[in-house]
């Protein structure tokens, strides 16, 4: 049973700061001893890891376009104080209306939103920005603010000042400060592991919230999170499953493999960049990740890519996303141009010498493979392919129902593509 109250940190865009102040929220309330978990809206692998970090607790992503309501309802039941990082804007979703952004999570789960301002260049131009916010859905409830990057006590008095009329309560003014961004890449922010400064990274975020954040006040403007079951599961691709996870493959849903192993599936792990071959299965699959950054280390991982080579030579099947889809090719070509031998079980080259932004959610449909049915999916990468030869994998159709050409590639015992599949459509 649920015994769980939840809120949704949201801002007018990117850039505003949600990460930092979620994660500072995560780890001054955890640290507190209050029980709270963070949830992530829309596809993301890279803030989830961090929540994990600054709490304990697993953090799952609540994906309002690529899942039904009741799978989000029944990811987002638990205990303790729930805080969802809203992604982009709160209204900026997928094209052409704007369907799965933080907003939509916010009327299926029926929570308040906290809007986090970034108030770096404004004053009093802060009150019609945030009221625009307060009354463009009804069924929206923007409840409260968290003014960000103040500049001084003097802006942060404008700032209250300006909102007065409003009688929306500001929770708290987080003055401009160095040492509290992420460093980022292509992809998105450094993974988590990535960071050795993880730990003091968290108190200085927490340090700073609990110090100019009213906790009290925002513990006690969660609404109740309601019970639900997730009914139509993702069924695992077979019994045995050995997934690749390090650093160069990260980027597996934990809710799929959640559903895997509810329904009886064995998942084993190991690690490419280790030189580790997979264990005795009847599927490998390969996640998506950063090869490009260890194209070196791969090609020159000899136990792994005899291991994967001969399972698949021996009739297991080998099935890989995005960054798994690439390291199942015949070579990789990194950011400097250097050409990288991957595996060569498909007719596969791609490249990040010329970069070219792939980006948008999907809709596929496969009738043979591993994952036979109609899936939703998303890509975001910047990889060029030079050569892909073969049997396309999946027919896909883009966010607003237009036709794209069909995407991935399959061999005997061997599939993949730059989709990573988030649900059953």
């Amino acid at each position: 049973m649920s015994n769980s109250t939840g809120v949704i940190l949201s801002a007018p865009s990117s850039g505003a700061g949600k990460t930092t102040v979620t994660l500072g929220l995560l780890h001054a309330l955890s640290r507190n001893g209050i029980l709270v978990r963070g949830a992530k809206s829309g596809p993301d692998y890279i803030d989830p890891r961090f929540h994990e970090a600054a709490c304990g607790a697993p953090c799952l992503n609540l994906d309002a376009w690529a899942m039904s309501p009741e799978r989000v309802k029944a990811l987002a039941a638990g205990d303790g104080l729930l805080l969802i990082e809203g992604a982009m804007g709160l209204f900026d979703g997928a094209p052409p209306d704007g369907k799965g952004a933080t907003a939509d999570l916010a009327r299926q789960l029926n929570l308040p939103v906290v809007l986090i301002v970034d108030a770096a260049k404004t004053a009093q131009s802060i009150a019609p920005l945030v009221s625009g916010f307060v009354s463009h859905d009804p069924d929206v409830k923007v409840a409260a603010v968290i003014l960000n990057n103040v500049g001084s006590a003097r802006h942060e008095t404008m700032l209250r000042n300006a909102l007065v009329p409003l009688g929306l309560p500001v929770l708290g003014a987080i003055h401009r400060q160095n040492g509290l961004s992420h460093p980022s890449r292509h992809l998105g922010l450094v993974q988590a592991q990535e960071r050795e400064d993880l730990s003091e990274y968290l108190s200085r975020a927490a340090d700073t919230v609990a110090t100019t954040v009213d906790m009290e006040a925002l513990i006690a403007l969660a609404a109740p999170v309601a019970n639900a079951v997730t009914k139509n599961r993702f069924p695992p691709p077979a019994q045995r499953i050995a997934i690749a996870r390090d650093a160069a493959f990260a980027f597996a849903y934990p809710h799929l493999l959640d559903d895997w192993k509810v329904a009886g599936a064995e998942i084993s792990f190991f690690s490419p960049l280790a030189d580790e071959a997979p264990s005795r299965t009847d599927i490998i699959f390969l996640p998506g990740g950063y090869p490009e950054l260890y194209a070196g280390q791969l090609a020159s991982a000899s136990t792994f890519k005899s291991g994967v080579q001969n399972s698949a030579h021996s009739g297991t099947h080998v099935y890989g996303e995005c960054g798994g889809y690439m390291t199942l090719g015949d070579s990789l070509i990194d950011a400097a141009g250097h050409r990288h031998e991957m595996l060569g079980l498909l007719r596969l080259e791609t490249s990040f010498e010329k970069r070219k932004l792939h980006l948008g959610y999907r809709t596929l449909t496969a009738k043979t493979g591993p994952f036979v049915g109609r899936f939703t999916a998303h890509e975001f990468h910047y990889a060029t392919t030079l050569k892909a030869e073969g049997t396309p994998l999946f027919h896909a159709r883009d966010a607003e129902g237009n036709d794209l050409e069909k995407i991935g590639l399959m061999a005997p015992n061997v599939s993949g593509s730059f989709a990573h599949m988030i649900d059953r459509r």
